[in-house]
């Protein structure tokens, strides 16, 4: 399954200020001491310093990799794939800007091939019988329900220690972050080999989900954050697909679509009978053994839809064989609350601009008053 990050920029990475603003923390921000770190003083702080240098470091690395889309284009020595995938990256581009009214600025006009699989990796940790993300603190961004770095080895060591603590844990590779539109000086966020390979549709939905990132962003509210994304890349993707000439794209994007719909239905079913089994009020033995029988009943399900209409298809095998607390509780943050902001949308006339602008104004709310009024509008 796809996933992605937050990396979030501060006022400056240079200067005298730098270390106090920057908040270049992947899928995060600048670390706190409500944070979840040791509880000493001074080993927090070393550990958060470590952090905040491999975060500056990787993203400085990235941003220095980074080259113009336009010279890549003019230089005839660009490999005649590359060449494709950067031009159908440009018309994406300006297709979100004049269709989907989002950001027109530096972000994805430059590409970098970072010689790896995925641009961070995020890890995400919950209790053995609940689905509520460990969340991390942050001063620029908030609270988050994960935390990334731009190598696999440090996010596996932070994992194993989690898991000594008694959580489960998730540790997954991020295709893509956004910096929230705070680096348009740096060139801003950068096309990445990443996912520039991504079939056409997938590609729309991401380019589509991390610019409308820079649009609205409420602290402390991952789920509203990244399910108003998701409605953006699902409506901007529909919209993008339906144009001439994009019949190949929209064929294979309906077969992938539905595969995405059946898992999505069958992991939303599961974490609800989940979260049914924490909140029984069975004692801890029980609820292990129901939701082992939970899990071995989503296996099964999934077993089903493999050997029945998707005809084979695996491209899910390994996010259910690593399936446990954390997967689900990081998943429901992406699809909650999607199909309250699809017909917030249609009640803005689909009008992008008025979306957008309604959406601004409830993430200044307070996180209680902002849910209620999307969930319950007047």
């Amino acid at each position: 399954m796809r996933r992605r990050g937050l990396l979030v920029a501060g006022a400056g990475l240079l200067g005298a200020a730098a270390l106090a603003v920057v908040a270049l923390c992947l899928g995060t921000g600048c670390a706190s001491p409500g944070s979840g770190g040791p509880s000493g003083a001074s080993t927090r702080v070393g550990a958060d310093l470590s952090y905040y240098a491999q975060a500056i470091g990787g993203h400085l690395r990235m941003v220095q990799a980074a080259q113009p889309v336009s010279q890549l284009l003019a230089d005839p020595a660009t490999p005649p794939a590359l060449r494709e995938r950067l031009l159908l990256a440009q018309q994406l581009r300006d297709f979100a800007v004049t269709a989907l009214q989002l950001p027109d600025n530096a972000s994805y006009r430059r590409y970098a091939d970072l010689q790896r699989p995925a641009a961070v990796y995020n890890v995400v940790a919950a209790p053995e019988l609940s689905l509520t993300l460990k969340t991390w603190c942050f001063p620029v961004v908030g609270c988050v329900g994960y935390r990334g770095y731009f190598s696999r080895a440090p996010a596996d060591a932070l994992a194993a220690g989690l898991q000594a603590q008694g959580w489960e844990t998730s540790v997954y590779g991020v295709p893509a972050y956004s910096t929230l539109g705070k680096t348009q000086w740096l060139g801003g966020d950068p096309l990445l080999n990443t996912f520039l390979g991504l079939p056409e549709a997938d590609l729309a939905r991401l380019l589509f989900h991390e610019l409308a990132h820079q649009v609205a962003y409420a602290d402390d509210d991952t789920t509203f954050n990244e399910s108003y994304a998701v409605a953006v890349e699902r409506i901007g993707s529909a919209l993008w697909l339906q144009q001439p000439g994009r019949e190949r794209a929209r064929a294979e994007a309906a077969a992938s679509d539905a595969r995405r719909s059946d898992f999505r239905a069958l992991t939303q079913r599961t974490r609800q009978r989940l979260a049914a089994v924490y909140a029984s009020g069975q004692g801890e033995e029980a609820q292990r053994g129901a939701k082992a029988a939970v899990m071995a009943a989503f296996r099964a399900e999934y077993a089903a839809l493999k050997a029945g209409p998707w005809g084979g298809f695996a491209g899910y095998d390994g996010w259910v064989q690593r399936a446990n607390n954390a997967a689900f509780g990081v998943q429901a943050a992406y699809d909650e609350l999607v199909p309250a902001f699809e017909a917030l949308y249609e009640r803005q006339g689909r009008d992008f601009n008025r979306f957008h602008a309604e959406v601004q104004g409830l993430a200044r709310l307070p996180k209680a008053e902002r849910r209620s009024r999307l969930l319950s509008p007047s």
